[in-house]
């Protein structure tokens, strides 16, 4: 197929074009810039574009527009020079067509790569998937920063604290100076004697699935949770069970935080709620099987102890995720299935 070589530098592109024609003298090279006459581009990419040249030495003026399913080869000059949203969408270019692409990032052999400049690299190294322009976003703001809303400046320091933390204290920086209650979600840790986990035939990438962790344990709602969901779908395929079995249960501490809860125990049949705001919790299991017991009144910040002893067999590790889940993350599709009185004593 042909080839693409980036140079973006426009005072020695030609010198770089000839440096090329003595190593591939069998090859043909035409050269294309922003700076040139737009009737000499224009003349330049029709010669590319009909096969009667086999490399196009240009500038980064190719990362869009430009379609040529011909062309499946990209060397991209001093790509240590190059943004990480540059690199991916010149990378773009090539593999338009059923033929396989190779794009190769050409590093200088007397300059020293600086930290940023390796990581950029390893990002675009490491989301090659489809669909990897989202996560190649994410890691560019982590990388540089997204700057800061609220004043001047341009760049920030997010990598120190990630994005979901660094919108997270955005949201509460805007709530506070419009004078906003801000809403803190409860962070609920679940004991339940069930655990999932994305396994590494799933996700293969160290990095990719602790990513996946990180995601998952962030979400502070179920819509966010659904989105990561989607993502691993799109990128992984179908989860396997024990990756659903860990949405699942995050899905249950989703629920449980926006009641309020602080903690989840299963201690023989019995599951023992923690929390400081019993009433909504008490809302929640009025319509569930079985029975509820507030045993500790909340006093102040300590908080109280609610115990639920549902029937056996809701009991089961296959059975009670699925219904704590139907029970706390959505409520109301709980009802019909699950619609019966409870006895609710405080000794």
């Amino acid at each position: 197929g042909q080839v693409y070589f980036v140079h973006n530098r426009v005072h020695n592109i030609h010198a770089i074009a000839n440096d090329l024609r003595s190593l591939v003298p069998e090859a043909t090279f035409v050269v294309g810039h922003g700076q040139m006459p737009g009737r000499e581009l224009e003349d330049v990419m029709r010669q590319f574009i009909s096969g009667q040249a086999d490399v196009l030495v240009s500038t980064t003026i190719i990362e869009n527009g430009i379609d040529i399913p011909t062309a499946n080869t990209m060397l991209i000059h001093e790509a240590d020079r190059f943004g990480l949203a540059e690199l991916h969408q010149l990378r773009g270019r090539v593999g338009r067509y059923k033929n396989r692409a190779y794009c190769y990032l050409l590093l200088p052999e007397t300059r020293t790569l600086t930290d940023v400049s390796a990581r950029r690299l390893r990002a675009i190294e490491e989301y090659s998937m489809l669909g990897a322009g989202f996560k190649i976003a994410m890691r560019d703001m982590e990388i540089r920063g997204v700057g800061n809303i609220l004043g001047p400046e341009q760049s920030g320091h997010i990598a120190a604290v990630g994005y979901e933390m660094y919108c997270q204290l955005l949201e509460e920086a805007v709530a506070e100076l419009q004078r906003q209650d801000v809403r803190c979600p409860v962070d609920t840790h679940l004991e339940l004697q069930i655990s999932g986990h994305f396994p590494r035939t799933y996700i293969p990438s160290d990095r990719h699935r602790m990513d996946a962790y990180r995601r998952l344990s962030r979400a502070h709602d179920l819509q966010i949770l659904r989105a990561v969901e989607k993502d691993l779908i799109e990128a992984y395929g179908d989860m396997p069970k024990s990756a659903s079995l860990l949405v699942e249960l995050a899905e249950i501490r989703v629920g449980l935080s926006h009641l309020g809860v602080e903690a989840l125990k299963r201690d023989g049949p019995d599951l023992i709620f923690t929390t400081t705001n019993v009433p909504p919790l008490f809302d929640v299991l009025s319509d569930a099987q079985g029975s509820v017991r507030l045993v500790d009144q909340p006093k102040g910040d300590q908080p109280g102890k609610v115990f639920y002893r549902p029937p056996d067999s809701y009991m089961e590790p296959t059975t009670l995720p699925a219904v704590l889940r139907r029970l706390l993350a959505n409520p109301d599709d709980e009802s019909a299935a699950m619609a019966k009185p409870v006895t609710t004593s405080t000794p």
